[in-house]
């Protein structure tokens, strides 16, 4: 099924004057929970319960937050990665900066070979 899109017209905040263009955004068409996904992988395997899946990804969700925030990469394998980014306020010099200048955290997602993959020959539609 291909990724539905929405078209949304934009001005250039850095030229006020020119046109505007419009530009797609992608349009949800629906969310799996962690329940459904958990029923999903179980429904693959003949050894597990989709409880002991959901228990799994909760601790995932657990062990996930505590290595981010202790400032290391996670990898899952052909997955892809996560990572924190920083925003911040600059300095004149390295030694006027200090952690109060740093101004918001997200996390980073890097896909894995196989969400590469399939970005590179996923289809698009216009949502009706």
């Amino acid at each position: 099924m291909p990724v539905q899109y929405s078209l949304s017209e934009k001005g250039n905040p850095s030229d006020q004057t020119a046109p505007k263009k419009f530009y797609a955004n992608a349009k949800s068409t629906g969310e799996v929970t962690f329940r459904s996904l958990s029923k999903e992988i179980a429904g693959g395997s003949t050894t597990v319960s989709d409880t002991d899946v959901l228990a799994v990804l909760n601790d995932l969700t657990k062990a996930l937050a505590k290595h981010l925030s202790e400032g290391r990469i996670v990898r899952f394998g052909d997955f892809g990665s996560f990572s924190l980014t920083l925003s911040s306020e600059g300095a004149e010099t390295a030694d006027k900066f200090n952690s109060s200048m740093i101004k918001s955290a997200k996390i980073a997602f890097r896909p894995g070979i196989d969400l590469k993959e399939m970005l590179a020959v996923v289809k698009f539609e216009k949502a009706k």
